[in-house]
């Protein structure tokens, strides 16, 4: 039911729980629509605590009987949960509730998909399970009996029992509630081992259903190089005797490092070369490290409260970055992670959803685990390492799991290990964690007789919240190139730690050309008035990869703002330097193909936006296919040696060297599509062995507004393929023209394979709608109004999934007046929807009143 008026929760207020927590036993009897679950838990007065309130959370829980030391007792009971009086000493508290998983369409708490129990219980998921102080600062050990006529029951830890028809798991390691996990199916295992450094060996397990054996090897090994890569990298050895990983249908995230029982969305973990693109492979082997690394950075040292999610989330995805980076291309990484900042953060921060790392309050905790929580957190720790130095940061994150291992922390205890290793006072830096907003760089240059004086000034507008800003810490490291390209000074990192400061350097023959903000040193928006010749000169010549990358991405962007806004046509200097890096063989395929990349339209609205110009959506697309046909033309002599040179004869790997070659051909594929009518699109769609080439030679077909055949074909073949399926439906949305993305959308939620219900199917066509920019933001709003119908339907059923997808309305404000009439209207409805959940009420609220 819809709070009258949800309770807003304060980083300030924060105490700790009055008790602590020595053992818990629980014990399940499971049944579909009345599993009992009782809890055996050892509490003793907190002594660091003043209030002794024993208050435990519980939702949606029928309590059949509870006991203080074995006497009844009848509690106050909440919606929210139960007060009980207790006694000052010691005492065995014991509940018995009961719970109905199988009506559980929310996907938090103890759930049922598709026959199969399990949980999700991050953030506050256990208090649907039974009562208890649901707060990540109260940690314990667990043990659990799970008892149910299913051939598989797992929960966290080691097995320390079984028989027929019950089983029992015992974790050694104390961890706050947010990490217990269950699962119990018909699932088989998929078997693997791993001897740590210390030489334990440890059991891998990856359990799926019947009929998806055959998706598993991937997913494992790329959990061997986790564990290898976590000892070798960070000293980080495996604590536990057996490692779960459990492949789930239905699951509102990625996946969840449940304290040995991982459990995955199945589209993060299972793949095969027939169903699974290269970027599903990478996803893969990427969220599987993330969750493993989770292990320290999140299980053995977690968050105090849930305002440090960015503690946990951070650093682990700044881990799982640097794991990419190390076996595969490292510059490539980058890239990706600068584009997918400045498609999904940079908005964020930017928006009426803008919040610190940290955020100072929220009402509903589910809706910050957000791009600025997980990837600008990753971005803090990444500043940080490069202003400190390797050396040091090993030091620092060494110390950290010495002195915090077994502790619920805070940023502040994460700062203080650096402080602690390097005698560096970091309070200025520690800004990036308070403040909200991407700052803003901007660049000028002066040339004096051998004195190159560059002057850096930073900003950050007002955000919700907060209005006045604060310099912080910037690492910006420079290069200086010479008039013929040669590096007449290294990469230095300058340290901008004032609204405005100048850096000289001396002794140079002539003036240099600016490298500015190499390897994407810090996340910001740089405002430098290069010159079009200036940007291709760096995109010639530059020998740090991803200011290279971005000086083509600024010619590109530059371009494209000329021809909406000036209606010119493609710059020569734009072209001539894509066939130029097209040409050079040298370069890794992965590197080139992205090259061939132009900015987001969602980028390129911002962009217009910032210029004081009021975004015209179909203006935008337009441009956008008319400089891909412009390029195409300008390098169409190239694209038959290029799409040749990357076939692939030897048997499909999804390892990074054949990755980047397909990832350049299929680049290729969809130039020349554009010139011969999909024809070569068509021949490789009918000899694809494998759905990298397959689903690219489908998305050339539809682009060209052919290829209703192979569509039909394809889920001819697919249809019993769920995670294909997902692919079916959003290729059909994102493909489509401008005028028709509604519509697809609107009659493929007609589709007998539809499955609302579930978050994958659900964000497969929603989600592609939000993301076909000119087709959501049809004049008519027509995109509008069908999302907020099917947000309306899901939002009783799923609020987390409901409340994520309302952020496709954030940018709403960019637009013209109709089109911003149209988005409020819809927000509105949404917002007046009778007993709309907490979840969607605050994003909506948030959306509307910024």
């Amino acid at each position: 039911m819809r709070d009258a008026a949800p309770t807003t929760i304060y980083l300030k207020d924060y105490t700790p729980f009055g008790y602590l927590v020595d053992s818990v036993h629980l014990t399940f009897d499971l049944a579909a629509h009345a599993t009992r679950v009782t809890s055996r838990i050892a509490f003793r007065p907190n002594p660091e605590a003043s209030d002794k309130t024993f208050f435990l959370h519980g939702e949606d829980l029928k309590l059949i009987r509870a006991s203080i030391d074995g006497a009844d007792i009848t509690p106050e009971i909440t919606d929210k949960g139960m007060t009980v009086v207790t006694p000052d000493a010691p005492f065995i508290w014991e509940a018995e509730v009961e719970i109905d998983p199988g009506n559980n369409t929310a996907l938090e708490g103890l759930y049922m998909s598709n026959g199969m129990y399990c949980t999700q219980c991050e953030a506050e998921g256990f208090r649907k399970i039974t009562f208890y102080p649901d707060r990540p600062d109260v940690m314990s050990t667990f043990t659990v009996r799970i008892n149910g006529d299913l051939p598989v029951l797992l929960s966290n830890g080691n097995p320390s029992g079984k028989g027929e028809g019950w089983a029992e798991w015992t974790d050694p390691w104390p961890k706050p509630a947010y990490l217990f996990a269950l699962v119990a199916g018909e699932l088989i295992a998929h078997p693997g081992q791993f001897t740590t450094m210390s030489g334990r060996d440890v059991e891998l397990n990856l359990w799926v259903r019947p009929g998806d054996e055959g998706k598993c090897d991937f997913g494992m090994e790329a959990l061997r190089k986790s564990m290898k890569w976590d000892e070798d990298v960070y000293g980080r050895e495996y604590d536990l005797d057996v490692f779960n990983i459990v492949a789930v249908d239905d699951f509102n995230m990625g996946a969840m490092e449940n304290k040995g029982l991982n459990i995955f969305n199945s589209s993060a973990v299972l793949a095969s070369p027939e169903t699974s693109t290269d970027a599903n492979f990478e996803r893969i082997e990427a969220i599987i490290a993330h969750e493993y690394f989770h292990n320290w950075t999140g299980n053995r040292i977690t968050c105090r409260d849930w305002f440090q999610l960015c503690l946990k989330e951070g650093l682990t995805v700044f881990r799982d970055a640097q794991f990419t980076s190390d076996i595969r291309s490292a510059p490539v990484k980058r890239i990706e992670d600068a584009i997918d900042l400045c498609a999904r953060q940079f908005p964020e921060d930017n928006g009426p959803l803008s919040h610190p790392v940290r955020p100072e309050s929220f009402q509903e905790i589910n809706n910050f685990y957000t791009a600025t929580v997980y990837e600008k957190g990753a971005e803090i720790i990444g500043m940080l390492k490069r202003l400190v130095g390797d050396e040091a940061y090993s030091k620092a994150l060494d110390l950290y799991f010495l002195r915090h291992d077994g502790q619920a922390c805070t940023i502040e205890d994460w700062i203080k290990v650096f402080e602690d290793t390097t005698d560096r006072d970091l309070s200025q830096f520690k800004r990036w964690y308070s403040q909200s907003g991407t700052p803003r760089v901007t660049v000028s240059e002066d040339w004096n007789d051998g004195t190159y004086t560059l002057t850096l000034a930073q900003h950050t507008e007002e955000t919700p919240g907060q209005s006045e800003k604060l310099p912080q810490v910037i690492p910006v490291a420079v290069g200086l190139l010479g008039q013929n390209g040669d590096e007449v000074r290294a990469t230095e990192v300058l340290e901008l730690t004032e609204a405005e400061q100048s850096f000289q350097f001396t002794g140079l023959a002539a003036k240099p050309v600016a490298s500015i903000l190499r390897d994407f040193s810090a996340p910001v928006i740089l405002e430098h008035d290069h010159t079009d010749a200036e940007r291709a000169f760096l995109l010639a010549h530059d020998t740090d990869p991803f200011n290279r990358w971005q000086a083509g991405r600024s010619l590109a962007q530059d371009t494209l703002l000329r021809m909406i806004l000036e209606d010119a046509t493609p710059g020569a200097d734009y072209l001539d330097g894509v066939l130029a890096v097209l040409r050079d063989g040298e370069l890794d395929p992965a590197y080139r193909a992205l090259m061939l990349g132009l900015p987001s339209q969602s980028e390129l609205a911002a962009a217009l936006f910032d210029r004081g110009e009021t975004p015209d959506p179909m203006a935008i697309w337009t441009s956008v296919e008319t400089l891909r046909q412009a390029t195409a033309q300008h390098v169409q002599d190239l694209l038959p040696r290029l799409h040749s040179e990357t076939l692939i004869e030897a048997p499909y790997s999804p390892d990074a060297d054949q990755a980047g070659k397909r990832s350049l051909g299929n680049a290729a594929l969809a130039l020349t599509s554009r010139l011969d009518g999909a024809a070569m699109a068509a021949e490789q769609y009918a000899a694809a062995g494998n759905m990298t080439q397959q689903l690219s030679a489908l998305s050339c077909l539809l682009r060209a507004g052919k290829g209703e055949a192979e569509l039909s074909t394809f889920y001819v073949q697919w249809q019993h393929d769920r995670l294909v399926m997902d692919k079916w439906f959003a290729l059909q949305v994102g493909m489509a023209s401008p005028a028709t993305t509604a519509d697809v959308a609107r009659t493929l939620t007609e589709h007998a394979d539809f499955n609302w219900k579930n978050p994958n199917r659900f964000r497969a066509v929603m989600g592609a709608l939000a993301m076909n920019h000119a087709g959501f933001h049809r004049a008519d709003g027509a995109g509008y109004a069908l999302l907020a119908d099917w947000l309306i339907k899901l939002d009783p059923v799923n609020p987390q999934t409901t409340a994520r997808m309302c952020s496709a309305f954030q940018t709403w404000k960019r637009y013209d007046a109709d089109r911003q009439d149209l988005i409020r209207a819809q927000l509105t409805r949404i917002a007046e929807t009778p007993d709309l959940s907490r979840d969607t009420t605050e994003m909506v609220s948030r959306i509307l009143n910024a």
